[in-house]
């Protein structure tokens, strides 16, 4: 425990010549702003980034049929085949790690014919037959009315959940919605609600906006799909991962289709969970260069410090040799100068810690008045346990600093001292 009149010697000490004392600081305020602002810009991009999954369950794969490139069992490759409602019940009865297994049909595009009429509007959008369960996969916000339920699947009514840009394309403003009917390729559907899409959809949001969801046991009778499925939304349970459970699901569809076990190209996937993990290893990768980098930084601001120290202890001989000779111990000589040097450490870091929290405050400030829907960088921050990080890493380089010129002071013997001029 330092007295009031340790604390008078360091404060002294440190502003006998100021201009000195701040030019070291700046070091180091000037490392711990670089460390503090590149975290918080690499948080800022990870917020963009994982933004544009609007919430999904990224612990996903999308599966769709492909044609079988290798002959097996009299078939030859080449052909087409689909997956069946009976692929479905095998792998939910099978595979018992899986939350949910949602088939799917699609019709219809962005962009391409028109499919959908109501009254004289007619429009192009994607139209899918699907589960309940899909609403926890894509996560969406209902902004009116309700989504599918399992009433709906098992009594195959003709209802449908239609987008927001939907909404704007076929009604007019202020015009009700639920209730009205739309004519999908010549059948009609009752809307019994609207939803808006999470996230930007990888950059086409307004295409997100402009889908429509139907209970998929109607889509199939509306659209004579019999017992066809398009393609599976197949995510695992938490504790599992749906990368390491595909194969088991490939190998049930194999089976059931009489395709060729080491044929991988006869069913194509998209594994969510895999590249989420590949992005969230690309920021465990930019934090790390951050640290590296700021450290880097932080390192050149306290061996300055560490030299600024070795010119105080030179320059406090006479006084250091007069406390050895009054009986001062060596540990409170070394412990009076590593104490100004991690004080000068502190002080100066804190002060770089707090203009970086500004300058973040400052970006944030003009980024709540911006659309950031379509950018790829959202609300840069750091926590807590950053700064906590920061604040060991200024004490341990307080330490490192004020190591060598404390050595160099208690080497100083009481007698060589005092005969220094």
């Amino acid at each position: 425990m330092f007295s009031r009149d340790n604390w008078s010697e360091i404060i002294e000490a440190l502003t006998a010549n100021w201009f000195r004392t701040v030019l070291t600081a700046f070091g180091v305020l000037w490392g711990i702003f670089i460390l503090v602002i590149l975290l918080a810009a690499g948080k800022g991009l990870e917020n963009g980034v994982k933004k544009d999954f609007g919430g999904m369950a990224t612990n996903s794969m999308f599966m769709w049929a492909q044609t079988p490139s290798k002959p097996y069992k009299g078939l030859p490759k080449g052909r087409r085949y689909n997956f069946k409602t009976s692929d479905v019940a095998a792998i939910k009865q099978n595979v018992p790690d899986l939350r949910y297994v949602s088939p799917r049909n699609q019709l219809g595009g962005f962009g391409g014919a028109n499919n959908v009429v109501r009254g004289l509007k007619t429009g192009a959008f994607n139209v899918y037959g699907d589960y309940p369960e899909v609403i926890m996969q894509e996560p969406m916000d209902i902004t009116s009315g309700r989504f599918i339920n399992y009433s709906d699947i098992k009594d195959k009514r003709k209802v449908a959940i239609i987008g927001e840009g939907v909404r704007k394309d076929m009604y007019e403003p202020g015009e009700e919605v639920i209730g009205s009917y739309i004519k999908i390729n010549g059948v009609n559907f009752m809307v019994i609600g609207t939803y808006k899409k999470k996230g930007n959809n990888n950059g086409n949001a307004e295409e997100a906006q402009k889908q429509i969801f139907v209970p998929f046991t109607a889509f199939s009778q509306a659209f004579n799909m019999g017992e066809t499925v398009g393609w599976m939304a197949i995510t695992a349970n938490d504790g599992s991962s749906i990368t390491e459970l595909k194969s088991q699901v490939f190998d049930i569809i194999k089976s059931n289709h009489s395709i060729h076990p080491e044929d991988d190209r006869a069913i194509g996937n998209f594994d969510l969970y895999q590249e989420f993990s590949k992005i969230n290893g690309l920021f465990v990768a930019l934090k790390a260069v951050a640290y590296f980098v700021g450290i880097l930084v932080l390192l050149s601001g306290i061996i300055g410090i560490s030299n600024i120290m070795l010119i105080v202890v030179k320059e406090r001989t006479n006084e250091i040799g007069i406390r050895r000779a009054l009986g001062a111990t060596p540990w409170a000589i070394r412990g009076q100068i590593l104490m100004e040097s991690i004080f000068l450490t502190i002080i100066s870091g804190m002060a770089g810690i707090a203009l970086a929290t500004g300058i973040i405050a400052l970006i944030n400030y003009q980024l709540q008045g911006m659309d950031t829907s379509e950018m790829m960088f959202s609300n840069p921050s750091v926590d807590l346990g950053v700064v906590i990080t920061a604040l060991t890493i200024l004490i341990i380089s307080g330490l490192l600093a004020g190591l060598i010129p404390a050595q160099n002071a208690i080497k100083i013997q009481p007698v060589d001292a005092l005969r220094t001029e």
